[in-house]
């Protein structure tokens, strides 16, 4: 199972999906992770008050890619309260404070939760999420 967590990551790090810039954005953030140097930017699009497209950019890891584009594929269609829900949810699983569910349609997300493992990983795994929550507060909408 482990190898087939780590082909995930590698994967998506080597494939993103939704990598680039969003135009006309609804909201966008960006943050960096100090300690390693990743660096990430969020943008989405709202449609109907759905997040009709999201994308990230910037340099990092390959926990901090691959989380960023497992969380746009995650995300991609949510209202916004789904996808801030979604990211309360996660960034939990991330601290162990929940067991690992499926937050995505594939499962992917759970190869995620091997970077429990290493504390000092897991900022890697969550930059892509705060930098989401950042960009939800902006849009200034609940959602709802």
């Amino acid at each position: 199972m482990e190898s087939l967590y780590q082909e995930i990551i590698l994967d998506h790090y080597k494939h993103p999906r939704n990598f680039g810039e969003v135009p006309g954005c609804a909201a966008a953030a960006e943050h960096e992770n100090p300690l390693c140097g990743d660096q990430m930017r969020v943008a989405f699009r709202l449609e109907d008050e759905r997040i009709a497209e999201i994308k990230f950019s910037g340099k990092g890891c390959a926990i901090s890619q691959a989380s960023a584009s497992m969380m746009t594929e995650a995300v991609r269609g949510c209202t916004l309260a789904a996808a801030r829900e979604k990211v309360t949810d996660f960034l939990a699983m991330m601290r162990g404070e929940r067991e690992f569910a499926a937050l995505d349609e594939t499962g992917e997300l759970e190869a995620l939760k091997g970077v429990l493992q290493f504390p000092v990983r897991v900022k890697c795994a969550t930059l892509a999420w705060n930098c989401l929550a950042h960009c939800l507060d902006a849009a200034g909408k609940d959602g709802s």
